[in-house]
């Protein structure tokens, strides 16, 4: 009788678990966007494995400030951008989101410019893949419902795992990349310090703090499946990593070797098929254009449901058009703006791409301080405020983002 009440326990956690799994996944997976799989591509192929080991403290920080935005969310049932309007006030308020806005549509251009390369790889122009993929997005989040949805984004999520073969593929040097982890090297230049912050910036983006919140209290969390949710959030933030470091592998350990010097996620796909295989070429392709496509999903959904909470109009997938306008009005008009960017004659696609990420690792620091002062508010959090540990970690990766930033502007003076 025991063991069938402790299997019923067990069946009854996974159902539980499965229930509340999604958030975290999904938040952690849209990072590897067309931006990122670009920023990581460019840091394989030029500087090989070196810069592997900035992945390390990247996960350790993710984990800890998405606990921070998941538990903020249980607690206080409010978005990041609805309690930093309560304690900051609408014109500081007003002058963050402006540039966070300016910087997501940079990354939103970026995704369709990944459904753009990657679709070219395939024979299909970018005037009838961007258009209709930009359809397709928009069709899904006007006309679907955030369960359908998430669904179809937990798919999309398993899928980005095909780099993990790419790169083995490749046949990568596995004691190099062991050095590299053992033994972190950086060369201090200003393109290097660019590329770590956009690292930076991809693996942990502005713009997921305020979906990862928004989405725990879309689902309807409580504090009792706050284990639950946290097992969510660190799985997302393994696979994440993981697909990274793949990405940054299949490129080391080919373009670099080779002495191939990329600008953007295409060139990769395309330089990878006579150097590991045509398989090798098609799932990079591949992969690619499924992080574009949804990230060119969630990214616009973020974005809109950060401003219309900090501004307080009505914002959600489960809304109605008539319900929350703004919130429609402002995801159409980030998809019809980055759309239109990818379709015009020689846009400076490869800029737009790696700058949005730096702009990424600029914003952070800003983002990270409100969370940081509101996530220690007992008047806000009450009991559930950060431990020492949380404090230590969120502290130490506002400082070091923030000196980052500085050195990116201080460089050029001394070059």
């Amino acid at each position: 009788m025991a063991v069938i009440n402790f299997r019923r326990s067990w069946w009854k956690r996974v159902a539980l678990f499965l229930a509340i799994l999604g958030p975290g996944i999904i938040t952690g997976s849209v990072d590897n966007d067309a931006g990122g799989i670009t920023t990581y591509s460019v840091a394989g192929a030029l500087y090989g494995y070196k810069l592997i080991w900035t992945l390390i403290p990247a996960f350790i920080v993710l984990v800890v400030i998405q606990e921070m935005n998941a538990r903020m969310g249980i607690v206080t049932g409010k978005g990041l951008a609805d309690l930093i309007r309560e304690s900051a006030g609408v014109k500081i308020t007003f002058f963050i989101f402006t540039g966070l806005l300016i910087a997501d549509i940079g990354n939103t251009t970026t995704e369709f410019a990944g459904v753009a390369g990657s679709m070219e790889i395939f024979g299909i122009s970018k005037y009838i893949s961007v258009p209709l993929s930009a359809l397709m997005v928009w069709f899904l989040v006007v006309k679907g419902s955030y369960s359908i949805a998430e669904r179809i984004f937990l798919i999309f999520s398993a899928s980005l795992l095909v780099y993990v073969i790419s790169a083995l593929l490749g046949k990568p040097n596995w004691h190099e990349i062991g050095q590299s982890i053992v033994h972190p090297q950086m060369d201090m230049t200003s393109k290097s310090v660019a590329l770590v912050i956009g690292l930076v910036g991809t693996t942990i983006a502005p713009w997921m703090q305020f979906y990862m919140q928004s989405s725990v209290i879309e689902k309807g969390l409580k504090i009792k499946d706050y284990g639950y949710t946290l097992l969510d959030i660190i799985i997302g933030c393994i696979v994440t990593v993981v697909v990274a470091f793949f990405i940054i592998v299949a490129c080391a350990s080919t373009l670099h070797v080779k002495g191939i010097v990329i600008n953007e996620a295409k060139d990769a796909a395309m330089a990878l098929e006579p150097l590991a295989g045509t398989l090798s070429h098609i799932l990079f392709a591949f992969g690619l254009y499924v992080a574009s496509i949804f990230s060119a999903t969630i990214l616009p959904i973020a974005t809109s449901f950060y401003i219309c909470e900090a501004f307080g109009f009505e914002a959600g997938i489960d809304k109605k058009w008539k319900e929350a306008p703004e919130f429609y009005f402002l995801y159409t008009m980030i998809i019809t703006i980055g759309t239109i960017i990818i379709l015009m004659p020689n846009a400076p696609l490869i800029g737009i791409s790696i700058w949005s990420q730096v702009l990424n690792g600029i914003f952070l620091p800003v983002v990270l301080v409100c969370m940081m002062l509101l996530v220690n508010n007992k008047k806000i959090m009450g009991e559930h405020v950060n431990k020492p540990l949380n404090n230590i970690i969120g502290w130490g990766a506002v400082g070091v983002l923030i000196a980052l930033s500085l050195m990116l502007l201080v460089m050029p003076l001394f070059t």
